[in-house]
């Protein structure tokens, strides 16, 4: 039996002139802090999360610039390539157009086996997905559009703006899980979204050295300020102690978001509940990471330690929450 990475690559191959780095958007999800399709699941399931990563993983790169080969990928998506460094901007825009156009063919495809197919191979492995299940585009196109801001928004007033942000950004892929496993619920996408943003918040604070050299701060303003922290404090090799006080107000935020989400794990059973729970610690042991660094996220990575995760994601399954 193949692994989900092997089966979307083996149903996503290469189109165009130029390969579009397919199978290295999928290999980012073993860096993860949450296990994004797990051994444990069916097979159908594993490719059908995997599809969803792919494309959530395709959009951030080409947001970020970090896509393998960006002009592979324009050739194949019909995009024109950047003649200076200052079109940057614009060209990953067209990107994110030229991918929307592509999801666009995906529900196509999916309703009429007679359309024209999407042009790029991760676009290709999600219409399978659309055909199995009740997903609409809206939460597709808020993963679009979370990047189109990230082109024009790099600070966040307030922490509301930035969890408003986390809407776009985070809360449309649990929303998408719950609509694969058929378990959607008002209940449980409220949930779903808690657990989401806190894992976003989360991963900004992970990020905050890397989303500095990018010219992005997604600390709110208004807490640097609380804080006494600067701009240029984020550009160091290392922490002070507001930096660290600062952090560790917002991953208080963030457990506090975790908290008020994980009893998701407990209105659902079976294979599901465990998928949740691995989630939902992946949280819990990225925080413990931020914490056991004494709140430097700058001098390294705070990474969860996969033991820790192993056991709080069995401790959640069995509590539920």
């Amino acid at each position: 039996m193949t692994t989900s990475a092997q089966s979307a690559r083996s149903d996503a191959q290469p189109a165009g002139p130029a390969g579009t780095g397919e199978q290295q958007t999928l290999d980012k999800a073993a860096r993860e802090n949450f296990p994004v399709a797990p051994g444990f699941l069916p097979a159908a399931w594993r490719d059908d999360l995997m599809a969803v990563y792919g494309f959530a993983r395709l959009v951030d790169d080409a947001g970020d610039g970090d896509l393998a080969d960006p002009a592979g990928t324009a050739a194949l998506l019909g995009v024109a390539t950047p003649s200076e460094q200052s079109d940057q901007t614009s060209f990953r825009l067209g990107l994110l157009d030229g991918l929307e156009r592509d999801l666009d063919r995906v529900f196509e495809a999916a309703l009429d086996p007679l359309a024209e197919r999407p042009l790029h191979p991760l676009m290709r492995a999600l219409v399978p997905v659309v055909s199995r299940h009740a997903v609409t585009p809206e939460p597709f196109r808020k993963l679009v559009e979370a990047n189109r801001v990230d082109q024009t928004t790099a600070r966040y007033p307030t922490f509301d703006s930035l969890l408003h942000y986390c809407t776009l950004s985070a809360d449309p892929v649990g929303r998408l899980v719950l609509a694969i496993a058929d378990v959607e619920t008002m209940e449980r996408i409220t949930l779903s979204d808690a657990i989401c943003s806190a894992l976003q918040v989360i991963e900004h604070l992970q990020d905050v050295a890397e989303d500095h050299g990018r010219g992005r701060i997604y600390l709110p303003a208004e807490d640097l300020d609380r804080f006494g922290v600067t701009e240029d404090d984020l550009g160091q090799p290392s922490a002070n102690p507001r930096v660290r006080e600062l952090v560790a107000f917002e991953a208080a935020r963030a457990r506090t978001l975790l908290d008020r989400g994980a009893p998701l794990v407990g209105t659902v059973r079976g294979r599901l509940r465990l998928l949740l729970a691995g989630f939902t610690a992946g949280g819990y042991a990225a925080l413990a990471a931020i914490e056991a660094a004494g709140h430097d996220v700058l001098a390294q990575q705070a990474k969860p330690d996969k033991r820790r995760l192993a056991l709080k994601a069995a401790a959640i399954f069995a509590k539920g929450r």
